[in-house]
């Protein structure tokens, strides 16, 4: 399932972000890459283990915990705190499939790539280039949001970031392990939960909408690994 959630952040939150991150300190991305992501990756990232990034990524995370709608696409069961990237002058990231698993820098935790997101912390006009290319069994997405929106897609799709060409793209990325493995269960859940919530919209709490809301959670206590 790929989705576009808008306003995570909002345009002042997007600003307190972008002022601490223009005065940052960066790194050459490689730092943070496997070997075959070496061969294909171009940009600057900050270092995860410094103090401005885990407080702009607890900001983040908080953001998120009140998010109703990517709680209920990706199902957390755990999240990687969020790195932060730049792509400028060129800076590119070929085609690639993320790790499965991720080693939290902090304190050392596996945890297992399900939903790969990413919170785009520049508006379009921006910077030139820089799309989001994503290959999924439905085709080949290009994404590039607003400043405060993200997007969420399975982390088994391959994908890249075109390059920038002009200006500079900065962004946040994280990788959720959800509580359900399965891409296509999770999809069936979002389904099934936004429509009990447009129903209990439009006519309530009815007997249905009860029935409906139980085989919901029937189905992700069957389904759920914690």
């Amino acid at each position: 399932m790929m989705l576009h959630i808008p306003g995570v952040l909002d345009p002042q939150q997007v600003r307190a972000l972008r002022q601490k991150l223009d005065q940052a300190s960066w790194i050459d991305g490689l730092s943070t890459s496997g070997e075959q992501a070496s061969k294909c990756k171009r940009n600057l990232q900050l270092a995860p283990d410094t103090p401005l990034a885990q407080q702009l990524g607890q900001q983040i995370l908080s953001a998120l915990g009140s998010n109703p709608l990517f709680i209920s696409a990706a199902l957390p069961a755990r999240i990687l705190p969020p790195y932060f990237n730049r792509y400028e002058n060129g800076g590119t990231f070929g085609n690639h499939v993320d790790n499965a698993i991720r080693i939290d820098p902090i304190n050392g935790q596996r945890l297992r790539t399900d939903v790969s997101s990413t919170l785009f912390l520049c508006d379009p006009g921006e910077y030139v280039g820089g799309e989001l290319i994503v290959d999924d069994t439905y085709g080949t997405h290009s994404v590039k949001l607003p400043a405060g929106d993200m997007i969420v897609y399975p982390s088994t799709s391959l994908h890249r970031v075109e390059p920038v060409t002009s200006g500079a793209r900065v962004c946040a990325f994280f990788w959720t392990q959800s509580m359900i493995r399965d891409d296509a269960r999770r999809q069936m859940l979002f389904d099934l939960d936004v429509n009990i919530q447009n129903l209990r919209q439009h006519i309530g709490d009815t007997a249905e909408t009860v029935s409906l809301t139980s085989h919901y959670h029937n189905l992700l206590r069957m389904w759920a690994e914690l």
